[in-house]
C-alpha cells in the first residue's frame, strides 16, 4: 500500500466519522428528549443545528487552508471534532450539548474539505479516479450504518455513547495524521479575506437549511419556510455575482465553466437529493407501515451498504470499459428503477426481495458517485482545485441537508389527500424519478467526457 494510498484512508476515516455524526444522533432523539425533558421539535435542534453549522462554515475551509496551512488545520478540526464529542458525552443540560453540536459542525465543515483537499490537491487526472474512490466510501457508508449503529447503542446502552465512539476514531486518526501526512512545502497564502462573500453564503446556506428543516414540522411553517428557502436561494444568486467579481473572493467559481465540473455539481446534487434520502426514507417506511422495530428496519437498510461495498471493487473496471456516460446511466437506471419497485412492496412482499432492492439501490449509489467523483477534478488545473473543492463542498452540502428535508415534506403533504402508506410509496417512486434529469444532461455532455483520467 502506497503512502498515497493511506492518506487517502486516512482522510476517508475522517470523514466517515463527520458524516456519520450528523445522522446517528437522529436515532437517539427519543432518549434524549426523555433524559432532558424536554419536546420532540426542541432536541430535533441537535440535528439541524449541527447540518446548518456545517454548511455555514464550509466556505471558510479554503481560505483557512491556504493561510495556515491544509495539515495544520486537519489536525486542529479533528482535535476540535474529538473534543466536543466528548463535550457532547458528557453535557449535563440540553444548552451545553446544542453548543457541543455547533463546534461540532463547525469543526467537521473544516474538517471534510480540507480532508479531500489533502488528497486531490496534487493528484494527476490518471490518477483522480483511483483515489477518489477511497474518499467515496464514507459517505455511502456512514448514512447507511449509522441508523443501526444508533439503534444498537440506544437500546444496550445509552444515548452519551452515541458520541464518545468519535472518541478512539479521533485518537488513533490524529496520531496517524501527524506523522503520515507531509508539511506543507510552498509559502502560506495571505489572500485577504472575503468578508462580504463569507456573510453571503452562510445567510444563503442557513436559510435554505433552516427554511428546508421548518417545512417539515407541519403545514402551519410551510409558508414561512418557503420564504426563507426563497430568500435563502437569491443570496446564492448575490453571492455567485458577488465571487464573480471581488477582486479576493472567499473561493473562485471559476472552474464552473469546465463542462466537466459543471456537469458534475449538477448531477451530483440532484443525485444526493435522491440517495441521502433513501436510508431514512426506507427506515422510517419500515418502522411506520411496516411497524417493524427500528433495529429491524436498520437492518434492511444496511443492504444499501452491501450493495456499496460489493460493487466497490468493480466500479472503477465498469468506468472505464462503459466511460463515464455509460457507468453513470446504468447507475441512474438501477437507482431508478430499485426506488420504483421499493415504491411497490407491501407488509406481504418476501423480506428477500426488499434486501435485494436495497442491494440494488445500493449498487447504483456507489457506481454513480464513483463516477461522479472521478470526473469532478478531471480538467481542473491544480492550481484551481483548492476553490473547486470548497464550491463543491458547498453545493454537496446543500444537496445533503435538503434531501431529507424534502421527501419529509412530500410525504407530509400527500399524507393529507391518501393514506400514509401510499403517500410513502409516492415518495420512493419520486427519488427514482428524480433519475430523470441526470439521465437527461447525459445526452448534453461529449461522450468523451474525463477521458484524461480513464
Amino acid at each position: 500500500m502506497t503512502k498515497e494510498i493511506k492518506i487517502a484512508l486516512l482522510m476517508a476515516a475522517s470523514l466517515f466519522m463527520e458524516i456519520m455524526d450528523g445522522t446517528i444522533v437522529t436515532t437517539a432523539l427519543p432518549s434524549m428528549a426523555k433524559y432532558f425533558r424536554t419536546g420532540s421539535s426542541t432536541v430535533a435542534l441537535l440535528v439541524s443545528i449541527y447540518l446548518i453549522t456545517v454548511a455555514i462554515f464550509i466556505p471558510l475551509s479554503g481560505w483557512l487552508a491556504d493561510r495556515f496551512g491544509k495539515k495544520k488545520m486537519w489536525i486542529l478540526a479533528v482535535g476540535l471534532f474529538t473534543l466536543s464529542s466528548l463535550g457532547s458525552a458528557l453535557a449535563p443540560t440540553f444548552g451545553v450539548l446544542l453548543g457541543m453540536r455547533v463546534i461540532q459542525g463547525m469543526s467537521g465543515a473544516m474538517m471534510t474539505p480540507t480532508a479531500r483537499l489533502i488528497v486531490l490537491e496534487k493528484t494527476i487526472p490518471e490518477q483522480l479516479l483511483r483515489m477518489t474512490s477511497y474518499l467515496v466510501w464514507p459517505a455511502l457508508l456512514a448514512p447507511a450504518i449509522a441508523p443501526l449503529i444508533g439503534g444498537l447503542i440506544v437500546t444496550w446502552w445509552n444515548w452519551r455513547w452515541i458520541f464518545m465512539i468519535n472518541l478512539p476514531i479521533g485518537i488513533i486518526i490524529i496520531l496517524y495524521g501527524l506523522f503520515l501526512i507531509d508539511h506543507d512545502n510552498r509559502t502560506v497564502i495571505h489572500r485577504r479575506f472575503d468578508v462580504m462573500g463569507f456573510i453571503a453564503i452562510a445567510i444563503a446556506s442557513g436559510l435554505i437549511l433552516a427554511g428546508a428543516e421548518l417545512a417539515t414540522h407541519g403545514r402551519a411553517e410551510w409558508l414561512l419556510a418557503a420564504l426563507m428557502v426563497i430568500i435563502g436561494a437569491g443570496m446564492l444568486v448575490f453571492s455567485y455575482f458577488h465571487l464573480c467579481k471581488v477582486e479576493n473572493p472567499l473561493f473562485s467559481v471559476s472552474s464552473l465553466q469546465i463542462e466537466s465540473f459543471r456537469f458534475t455539481q449538477i448531477g451530483c446534487s440532484v443525485l444526493w437529493l435522491s440517495v441521502g434520502a433513501m436510508p431514512y426514507l426506507m427506515t422510517v417506511y419500515l418502522q411506520t407501515v411496516f411497524q417493524w422495530s427500528p433495529v429491524k428496519a436498520s437492518s434492511f437498510v444496511i443492504f444499501i451498504f452491501l450493495g456499496n461495498i460489493g460493487i466497490k471493487p468493480f466500479t472503477t473496471v465498469i468506468i472505464k470499459t462503459l466511460k463515464y456516460c455509460g457507468a453513470l446511466l446504468s447507475a441512474f437506471l438501477m437507482v431508478m428503477i430499485s426506488s420504483l419497485c421499493l415504491a411497490m412492496i407491501t407488509t406481504e412482499t418476501f423480506p428477500w426481495i426488499i434486501a435485494l432492492l436495497a442491494f440494488i439501490s445500493g449498487v447504483g449509489r456507489s457506481l454513480a458517485l464513483t463516477a461522479y467523483n472521478g470526473l469532478t477534478f478531471a480538467d481542473v488545473p491544480l492550481a484551481e482545485r483548492n476553490s473547486a473543492n470548497t464550491l463543491t463542498a458547498v453545493i454537496m452540502t446543500l444537496a445533503q441537508g435538503l434531501g431529507v428535508s424534502l421527501i419529509t415534506v412530500i410525504v407530509s403533504i400527500l399524507s393529507h389527500t391518501m393514506p400514509l402508506e401510499h403517500a410513502y410509496q409516492f415518495g420512493f417512486a419520486f427519488l427514482g424519478l428524480l433519475m430523470l434529469w441526470p439521465m437527461f444532461e447525459l445526452t448534453t455532455v461529449s461522450r468523451n467526457i474525463g477521458k484524461s483520467t480513464i
